[in-house]
């Protein structure tokens, strides 16, 4: 059973409460628990349960719906969608009524899909200290949680130990031990000659204590305050200018060539996320995973990505689907088993301690990642990418005054958000 032992229980006592629409939004079925669940112990409740997952994650939830579906007699339909297609997918589908109850995706659609009514809030009670929290934090929009976390992704510093025996304390000592190294290059992060890479370049950024929205009290992104244009935003992109005026950032070299770089010997360090890391091990590379070192005064602060489970605002089967995510896909089982699959940290603290104790590749990301801060997800952010690729990738270019263009970009940044 991927269940765990609060399952029944908790199941029980949530379809016996009250008159449960037992109804999938896009399945069918009009039947409700106060007609057709037959006796206090909701064994006999009717009605089906409409997920939308990617297929890695469908086979793994298989077990778990058989074991919801046994326990509470509510059918779980899985329905296999690409991961792209997802969001688009439900915010056009659930108005309609032909959406799903709950659905696979990423934590920084909930701009989206809370602007468009489409997505309703999670009761996860007692169960929300079981996660990670920059996990929680990241589901979080408007003081209110959107999804059940299953794992976190960001980026962190790689590092060949063969050429790099130790991890650097800052980068300076970074750049220095890379030269030290005799290799090629001292240090490589891929970037583009049109865009640079903001998501790549960010913990560099924050370690200026330049984060592109100010926060509220309650650590929410505020979308009223772009802070991104402030002193802190300037020093960085002065500093920016300087590494481009080093070489050792380059708009030239991309994702794939600074891969091969690594893979190759040619550079102790590397600047990626853990999709990067078994072509480096395949390699021959002793990969080491360490925190991202600050050239900066303040830590260097990656964004994390955190994929989970949301609700569907049209589900009439809220209780039934909450029990589902919080008991059988929150489970420990379950969690560890989505981490085997998608290789990425888990959220639930439990599987995430089980993964760092037996990976060390996990822990490395793991750790950086409990300490990162959530993508923002609010619906202003979609201004903000352009704009913001671009002009670092002039600034690393040296085709202006690094002030004057990185004041530009967050005076183009707030006019694209005030349209």
């Amino acid at each position: 059973m991927m269940g765990n032992a609060r399952s029944a229980t908790s199941l029980t006592a949530a379809l016996a409460g009250g008159a449960l629409l037992l109804t999938a939004c896009g399945g069918g079925t009009d039947t409700s628990a106060a007609d057709e669940s037959s006796s206090g112990d909701g064994s006999q409740a009717q009605g089906s349960l409409t997920v939308w997952v990617d297929a890695d994650r469908a086979e793994v939830l298989q077990d778990a719906a058989a074991d919801f579906t046994d326990e509470s007699g509510i059918d779980v339909e899985l329905v296999q969608k690409d991961f792209a297609e997802i969001r688009d997918q439900f915010v056009s589908q659930v108005p309609t009524g032909e959406g799903p109850d709950i659905a696979v995706g990423a934590h920084d659609w909930l701009g989206t899909l809370v602007t468009n009514g489409v997505a309703a809030p999670i009761e996860l009670g007692d169960t929300a200290g079981d996660y990670q929290q920059v996990a929680v934090d990241a589901w979080t929009y408007e003081g209110q949680t959107y999804g059940l976390p299953y794992s976190m992704e960001n980026i962190a510093l790689l590092r060949n130990s063969e050429l790099a025996p130790e991890a650097p304390g800052s980068y300076d000592e970074m750049i220095s031990m890379g030269e030290e190294s005799g290799a090629e290059y001292p240090f490589v992060v891929g970037l583009d000659p049109n865009e640079a890479d903001p998501y790549h370049l960010y913990p560099f950024q924050t370690s200026f204590g330049a984060d592109v929205f100010g926060t509220d009290d309650a650590g929410a992104y505020d979308p009223e305050e772009l802070t991104i244009g402030d002193a802190g935003g300037v020093e960085f992109a002065s500093w920016l200018a300087e590494q481009g005026e080093a070489e050792v950032l380059n708009t030239s070299i991309d994702g794939d060539l600074v891969l091969e770089t690594f893979s190759a010997g040619d550079s102790p360090f590397l600047l990626t996320g853990p999709w990067n890391v078994p072509a480096a091990q395949e390699a021959g590379i002793d990969v080491q995973v360490d925190p991202i070192p600050a050239p900066g005064d303040e830590p260097a602060q990656p964004f994390v990505g955190v994929q989970g489970f949301f609700l569907s605002a049209k589900s009439e089967n809220v209780v039934a689907a909450t029990t589902f995510l919080t008991d059988y896909v929150g489970s420990a089982e379950v969690q560890t088993a989505l981490y085997e699959t998608g290789g990425r940290a888990p959220a639930l603290t439990e599987s995430f301690d089980a993964a760092v104790e037996s990976d060390e590749i996990v822990a490395g990301f793991g750790e950086v990642g409990a300490e990162a801060v959530p993508m923002p997800s609010i619906p202003e952010m979609g201004a903000v990418w352009e704009h913001w690729g671009t002009a670092e990738a002039a600034v690393i270019d040296g085709e202006g005054d690094p002030e004057d263009l990185w004041t530009r970009m967050a005076e183009d940044i707030q006019s694209s958000i005030d349209e």
